[in-house]
């Protein structure tokens, strides 16, 4: 029920005050977090007092605030994500030892790419994705297997537009990325060059549960010219291998 003169109920003014935390925006003052969330200063003040007595922020000596440690252990409780990087980490740790590149594990979350583990090599290339950040769809070589395997409404959603340009290889055209969409499906993989970062190709397979569901992409990043096929094998084994590992421990 809304409780508020903007109409927002308490659980969503508590999901604007989280929502202001990202990667790169750590720790923040209460009246930061007012600012961010749109809410007014006495309400963002009183939210934060509360999350920070149920634990879910922390306040250092400084007061200022960060996400809890009791929020990250709620989050993993029973989590379905827990279990899928339980299942793929193995592979993961396999596939990355061989190839030495960034591997990444991605799930559709919120109409994005989600990225919910990473795994990388000094020697590896650039890579702008990290655990628990997103990306466009469209504009990742997780995002076009997730999309390509989504559903039907997902699709047209994203067809229709707008398509923003990430990079200037970006497509963003609804026709080209229908055709791209189909051909993923077709072979069952996705070499994405230049997508995100013109010195990079992304290159990404479907990871299946026990029903045979898309629930996952598992990716590498390549340097621009790097051979595809090799670390292509590499993600299609890994692939099976968590894919076998999910059904194995279906309840």
């Amino acid at each position: 029920m809304a409780n508020s003169p903007t109409g927002d109920t308490m659980a969503e003014r508590i999901v604007r005050v989280l929502d202001t935390f990202g990667a790169d925006r750590t720790i923040q003052t209460a009246a930061q977090i007012g600012r961010r969330s749109g809410l007014p200063s006495s309400t963002a003040h009183r939210i934060v007092d509360e999350l920070v007595r149920a634990g879910l922020l922390e306040r250092d000596e400084e007061h200022r605030v960060r996400l809890g440690m009791r929020l990250w252990e709620l989050a993993l409780r029973g989590s379905s994500a827990l279990r899928l990087r339980q299942a793929a980490l193995p592979w993961m740790t396999m596939v990355q030892a061989r190839v030495r590149e960034h591997t990444q594990l991605a799930v559709l979350e919120l109409d994005e790419a989600l990225f919910v583990e990473r795994l990388s090599h000094p020697e590896a290339g650039a890579n702008i994705t990290r655990i628990a950040g997103r990306l466009p769809l469209h504009a990742s070589s997780s995002g076009l297997v997730l999309l390509a395997y989504g559903p039907e409404e997902l699709r047209r959603r994203v067809l229709g537009g707008p398509l923003v340009a990430v990079s200037a290889e970006t497509i963003t055209d609804g026709g080209e990325l229908a055709r791209v969409l189909d051909d993923i499906r077709r072979v069952g993989y996705v070499v994405a060059p230049g997508s995100i970062e013109s010195v990079s190709t992304g290159i990404a397979v479907p990871i299946r549960d026990a029903r045979g569901a898309v629930i996952a992409a598992l990716s590498m990043v390549l340097p621009r010219d790097a051979p595809t096929a090799g670390p292509l094998d590499e993600l299609r084994r890994a692939s099976t291998g968590i894919s076998a590992a999910l059904s194995a421990d279906r309840p």
